[in-house]
């Protein structure tokens, strides 16, 4: 079987986006990511697109609108994908299948969702589509106000952590200054992000407006190849594993401060891999909520249960620590566009990995962890990449 590899890639500023639609959103970056890649429209065996949509738009059937960004597409198999906040990743992992099945030799994993045209409260409606609506559509804040839930649960079991979910909201903060892509790039610092205030009120619970990420619009692509193709391009970013595992959809039926999906994907990809956490170089994670990252500390084995909090304490995870995370600034600082969060996020990582990040640079990168999720740690997704060319 040969490996699907990432060969290329292109990236939107995440934000508020002039683009009215994600037709406009994909269209703007489609020629850039074939042509980083060095392939053209021909080549293309197969389309994978995700999209959340759920309400953001009248418009779906989404995966036909890449064509009309080159109509030397318009034949191309293409498929959508939705699998909450970890869409995208469903749509890359699919684009995997088919090239790995062998029925195609090149993809297109196109991520996209422009939401800041929906009225806040609207979104926060469409996107508690991806809870469990019997028990969890009523809750108020929406999906932040579950994660509220989450941040007192947890702080209940374990003490007040306020200062550490902080100092995570800091870190990414501080991190997103060097991301050109990210949507907020402003350095809040630990005291802004820790203290209350007008600016920074709480949202949920004890969460804070600095706690959770963006309402973004914004697209990424990513170009796969098998590794026979991929050896006559200029560069190859090869997955030494992935791994999907999913979790009970109601909070009800899980003890959810375990995030038992999430560990389930990191322990399977680790194991795949044959790695521990100490041969990464880094990691991007889903930070929808600094309780989120936090959580997912412990679910990656970076600590035991009830000890994430000591993981920032302890500077691990910063840039300059044993174990960066979310250099990128991650989602608190770079942005949540719903279908693109999870393509964004191996982006990023590839970036790292080709040497090709800029002022993100982790130096001497050479394995990367993405853990991506969707839903409250539902849809868990975990790739662990490698440069091999």
């Amino acid at each position: 079987m040969s490996r699907a590899q990432i060969v290329g890639w292109s990236h939107s500023h995440f934000g508020k986006a002039e683009a009215p639609d994600t037709e406009s959103l994909i269209a703007g970056i489609l020629a850039p990511a074939l042509e980083h890649a060095g392939v053209s429209a021909e080549d293309v065996d197969g389309i994978f697109v995700g999209v959340f949509n759920a309400g953001f738009s009248r418009q779906d059937f989404q995966a036909a609108l890449v064509a009309l960004a080159d109509e030397r597409l318009c034949h191309t198999p293409a498929i959508r994908y939705e699998n909450a906040c970890a869409t995208g990743s469903a749509a890359l992992y699919g684009a995997m299948d088919f090239i790995e099945s062998g029925r195609g030799r090149i993809a297109l994993v196109v991520g996209a969702e422009k939401m800041t045209a929906t009225p806040t409260a609207e979104v926060g409606d469409i996107l508690l589509g991806a809870s469990y609506v019997k028990e969890e559509a009523d809750v108020p804040a929406g999906f932040a106000g579950l994660f509220g839930q989450i941040a007192q649960g947890y702080f209940q079991r374990y003490g007040d952590q306020s200062d550490a979910l902080a100092m995570i909201a800091a870190k990414n903060h501080a991190n997103g200054m060097a991301n050109p892509y990210a949507h907020m790039r402003k350095d809040f610092g630990f005291e802004f992000c820790n203290t209350p205030s007008d600016k920074n009120p709480h949202v949920a619970g004890p969460l804070r407006r600095t706690d959770c990420s963006l309402v973004s619009d914004g697209a990424a692509i990513l170009v796969l190849a098998d590794e026979e193709t991929a050896k006559d391009l200029k560069r190859a970013i090869a997955f030494r594993a992935r791994v999907q595992a999913n979790d009970f959809l109601p909070m009800s039926r899980r003890d959810v401060l375990e995030f038992a999906g999430a560990r389930k994907a990191w322990s399977g990809a680790l194991q795949g891999a044959g790695l521990t956490l100490d041969d990464l170089s880094f990691v991007e994670t889903h930070d929808c909520f600094t309780v989120a990252e936090m959580l997912e500390y412990e679910a990656m084995g970076l600590a035991e249960r009830g000890q994430g909090h000591r993981v920032i304490r302890e500077g691990i995870t910063r840039k300059d620590g044993k174990l960066p995370v979310n250099p990128s600034g991650g989602l608190k600082s770079k942005g949540h566009p719903i279908g693109a969060t999870g393509v964004s996020m191996h982006v990023m990582a590839a970036m790292q990995l080709a040497g090709e990040a800029g002022d993100m640079a982790v130096p001497n990168a050479k394995i990367a962890g993405v853990f991506n999720m969707g839903g409250v740690a539902v849809a868990n997704y975990c790739s662990i990449l490698e440069r091999v060319k």
